[in-house]
């Protein structure tokens, strides 16, 4: 196996690992590292598919007390019976309409012009909600997230599916319009994301299953490996972030990454298309 091979398999693994769960859109970033990388294509699209798993596996061990406890719990635990129902609602919006706008998604918004649109109204966005005047958070435990709450957050997630939006800047953005304290938005979109990357990952697997061989196991292994690792740093960086910071700079990296994505297609240096 090439060695450069697997050393852009780590720069892509790095690359979805800090990305995956900031409101930064991991999409964008690993069209971008892609190109520039050399790797496009349908057989990268699957490495891209699979070494995010890496990124979901982080996000189940450092909450993986939790989940056990509520799994355990399940029926028997109104806490624990609480989560996972929570979980199931809020990730049930994104999998209908994932399912039927799947294809029309793939192919008419992948493109430059909706990945930096997205990039930059989302930066905006971002600023105007934590900048503008707010009352006091109404939910600031998770164990208060209503069913209702839950529901209201799957819907918004359905934004992140628009590439370049993001979809933990959807879910977390969109949990704290809705009275969500920014640290339980935060949380409940770490919980969010593993049925629905589950899901769409699985999905999207089956249907380049064919592209998958056995030769290109270390690549995903390297891939897998370090996503998961980069992607459990900053989660745990994450949560102790939300407890003092605004997600501000995030705002501005977006609208700084918006030109960018514009200014690589106009010269032609990255193909902004599926």
């Amino acid at each position: 196996m090439d060695l450069v091979v697997l050393v852009k398999a780590a720069i892509m693994g790095i690359v979805e690992g800090l990305t995956e769960f900031l409101p930064v859109s991991s999409t964008g970033h690993l069209i971008l590292a892609g190109s520039l990388l050399g790797m496009r294509g349908d057989a990268a699209k699957t490495f891209e598919i699979a070494i995010q798993t890496g990124a979901i596996l982080a996000v189940i061990i450092v909450y993986r007390q939790r989940l056990t406890d509520a799994l355990l719990g399940l029926g028997r635990e109104p806490r624990a019976t609480r989560l996972i129902a929570n979980i199931v609602i809020g990730f049930l919006p994104a999998g209908f309409i994932g399912l039927f706008l799947y294809k029309t998604i793939k192919a008419h918004l992948f493109n430059a012009p909706v990945v930096a649109g997205a990039f930059i109204v989302g930066g905006l966005i971002i600023m105007w909600v934590e900048q503008r005047l707010k009352p006091a958070a109404r939910v600031t435990r998770l164990d208060d997230l209503t069913p209702l709450d839950a529901l209201k957050v799957g819907f918004v997630q359905c934004l992140g599916m628009v590439p370049g939006t993001s979809r933990s800047g959807a879910t977390i953005i969109g949990g704290m319009l809705l009275g969500l304290s920014r640290q339980v938005a935060t949380e409940f979109s770490f919980f969010l994301a593993i049925p629905t990357l589950v899901a769409a990952g699985g999905y999207s697997l089956w249907k380049t299953r064919e592209l998958l061989s056995a030769a290109d196991l270390p690549v995903f292994a390297v891939g897998f490996v370090v996503s998961f690792l980069a992607a459990w740093a900053c989660v745990r960086w994450l949560l102790r972030y939300v407890a003092t910071h605004t997600f501000v700079p995030f705002a501005w990296y977006r609208i700084a990454f918006g030109v960018v994505v514009l200014a690589t297609a106009w010269s032609g240096l990255v193909t902004w298309a599926d």
